[in-house]
C-alpha cells in the first residue's frame, strides 16, 4: 500500500491529505510473516532449530566472565547447551534481568512509562468497497478520548481489527459490544466496515501496563559471549507499531558487530543498540505523555513538543510536507529532530495561526444559523 494514499490517518479531530507518495507499507500477518522467515531459516545449513525446550537460565564459565551457553530442562533438571553466543530474543517476557543477577551481575536499570492500556483484536471477511478501496485506517487516542483503534487489511481478503482504551478501561470481547465500542471512536471508518462485515472468530483481549526500556548499554560489568534484542531491551507501546522495525535495525548492528569483532563485543553492540532505540522511545514517550493519566515529568520543552505536533497534525490535514515528514519520523526512516526543521516549522506555525481565524469563523456563522 501506498502509506499516504491508500490510508486514512486521523488525528486530532480531522485527517491527514491523501495523495500518491514513494513511502510504501506491506500489509501481512505477523504469522505469515513469522512463518515465511522460519522456513527461510531452517533453509539455512548450519541453522539447528531445538523445539520444546525450556530455558532455565544461562550457563557462565568458571571465573563468570563469560556465558559458554543455556541451561534447558524443568526447574529442577537442567542441562547445558553450549555455545559461543548466547542471544536474547524472547521478547517482553525476557527473564535476562533475573538470569543475570542469579549469576552475580546487576539487573540492568529499567525506563518505564505506565500506560496502562487494554486493546482486543477481531478479523473480519473484507470486500472490495470497504473504506472504499483504502487499506488502513488509524484512529489513536488523543488527550480528550482515551479510545482509538486501527482495521489494516491483511491477506486472504481479511481485516483485523484491534480498538484500545487507556486508563484502566477494558475493551469488550463480545462481538456486538466490540462493535459498539467502534462508534465511540473519533472518526467513523472502523465502526462503518465492521457494522457491515463478517467476523472470523470473536475478538480476543490482552493488557500493556507499560513500555518498558531496559538500559543494558549502562552497565559497567556484563558477561562477555551473551546478547539482548529487540522487545527483550525495549518493548514499546504496540499502538505505534515500531518494535518489529526496531528488532530488525538491531538485527543489522549485530550482523555489523560480529562482522568487526571487539573484546567489549556485548559493550559495544548496546551502544549501538541504544542510539537506535533513543527516537522511537523517545517519539513514542513523548505522545504517551501527552495523556493527563499517564505518570511522568512533564518538562517546558515536552509540553512545547506536545503543543507543536498538534498543530503539525493540524496542518497534515493539508500540507503534503507536513504528511512526509511525520511518515519519514514514524516510520524510522527519519529521525524526530527532522520534524523540527525551520522550513518545516515554520508552514505548521503558518498553517496553525491562518486556521485560528477560520475556526472561529465557522463557530460564528454556526452559532447564527443556530
Amino acid at each position: 500500500m501506498d502509506l499516504t494514499r491508500d490510508a486514512y490517518w486521523c488525528f486530532e479531530g480531522g485527517e491527514y491529505r491523501r495523495f500518491a507518495s514513494d513511502l510504501e507499507g506491506l500489509l501481512i500477518s505477523r504469522p505469515l510473516l513469522e512463518g515465511i522467515i522460519r522456513r527461510r531459516v531452517r533453509r539455512i545449513p548450519n541453522v539447528h532449530f531445538r523445539d520444546g525446550c525450556q530455558v532455565q537460565g544461562l550457563n557462565p564459565s568458571s571465573d563468570n566472565r563469560r556465558i559458554t551457553g543455556i541451561k534447558v530442562g524443568s526447574q529442577t533438571a537442567t542441562r547445558p547447551v553450549l555455545s559461543d553466543l548466547v542471544v536474547d530474543a524472547t521478547g517482553r517476557g525476557s527473564h535476562s534481568p533475573s538470569w543475570l543477577e542469579t549469576i552475580g551481575y546487576r539487573k540492568p536499570q529499567e525506563d518505564r512509562i505506565e500506560v496502562n492500556m487494554a486493546y482486543a483484536t477481531c478479523h473480519f471477511v473484507r470486500t472490495p468497497d470497504h473504506l472504499d478501496g483504502a487499506s488502513l485506517a488509524s484512529i489513536p487516542a488523543t488527550p480528550n478520548n482515551k479510545r482509538g483503534g486501527v482495521i489494516v487489511t491483511q491477506e486472504g481478503n481479511r481485516w483485523i481489527v484491534t480498538l484500545s482504551a487507556r486508563s484502566g478501561e477494558t475493551v469488550p470481547t463480545d462481538l456486538k459490544s466490540f462493535i459498539e465500542f467502534a462508534r465511540t471512536l473519533p472518526a467513523p471508518y472502523i465502526y462503518n466496515v465492521i457494522s457491515r462485515a463478517q467476523a472470523i472468530g470473536e475478538p480476543q483481549a490482552a493488557r500493556f501496563p507499560a513500555s518498558v526500556r531496559r538500559r543494558y548499554e549502562r552497565m559497567n560489568r556484563f558477561p562477555e559471549g551473551f546478547l539482548v534484542v529487540g522487545d527483550a531491551i525495549c518493548s514499546f507501546n504496540p499502538v505505534y507499531g515500531q518494535g518489529m522495525t526496531v528488532a530488525v535495525l538491531e538485527a543489522v548492528e549485530l550482523d555489523i558487530a560480529l562482522r568487526e569483532g571487539s573484546r567489549k563485543f556485548a559493550q559495544n553492540f548496546f551502544a549501538r543498540a541504544a542510539k537506535i532505540v533513543d527516537a522511537p522511545w523517545s517519539m513514542a514517550a513523548g505522545n504517551d505523555l501527552r495523556m493527563p493519566d499517564v505518570p511522568g515529568k512533564r518538562t517546558v520543552v515536552g509540553r512545547f513538543l506536545h503543543w507543536y505536533l498538534a498543530k503539525l497534525n493540524l496542518a497534515a490535514r493539508y500540507d503534503m510536507s507536513a504528511v512526509m515528514a511525520f511518515q519519514k519520523a514514524k516510520n524510522l526512516l527519519a529521525p524526530p529532530q527532522s520534524l523540527l526543521k525551520p522550513q518545516l516549522m515554520a508552514r505548521v506555525l503558518s498553517a496553525a495561526f491562518s486556521l485560528r481565524p477560520m475556526k472561529r469563523a465557522s463557530a460564528k456563522s454556526a452559532q447564527q444559523t443556530a
